[in-house]
């Protein structure tokens, strides 16, 4: 798992629409990283509302918020209409971004063991050094989480 001081690469994945996200697209601003397992699932869609809510918020405060997950861009596209997401999804389907930042984990669920994207969010500055990173995240107050640990 990516630690604080560790280096975010700058090319992060490719969004809903196709375009390539690089951390140097969002250029003097700081970036909310947050790695969440899939679209349209209770705790994924609550996670996303809270940092849309928050989004305005956020962004006063100079950061960039950018979701991944492994789902495809249709299904982010989707989702980030449904949901009016003000920010970009990453779609890592050989979850590339996932496995380098340390993510794609071991899971359990009902007794099965699998490999899957475990939630987490890292905050990146504007050199894409890993600032803060947090994998115990309130889904539903993801946004205030954040804005805890920032205003510190």
């Amino acid at each position: 798992m990516m630690t604080v001081g560790d280096k975010m690469p700058d090319l992060l994945g490719v969004d809903a629409n196709g375009k390539e996200v690089r951390r140097s697209d969002f250029a003097g601003k700081n970036i909310i990283l947050y790695f969440y397992p899939k679209d349209n699932t209770p705790g994924c869609t609550a996670e996303a509302c809270s940092l849309r809510d928050g989004y305005t918020e956020l962004a006063r405060l100079g950061y960039q918020v950018i979701g991944v997950s492994k789902d495809s861009e249709a299904s982010h596209a989707k989702f980030a209409d449904k949901y009016q997401l003000p920010f970009p999804l990453i779609s890592d389907p050989e979850h590339k971004l996932c496995e380098l930042t340390g993510v794609w984990q071991k899971k359990k669920m009902a007794g099965r063991e699998y490999m899957g994207v475990v939630r987490t969010t890292f905050v990146i500055d504007q050199d894409g050094t890993v600032t803060h990173v947090i994998t115990k995240v309130n889904t539903k107050d993801a946004a205030g989480q954040l804005l805890q640990v920032l205003e510190k």
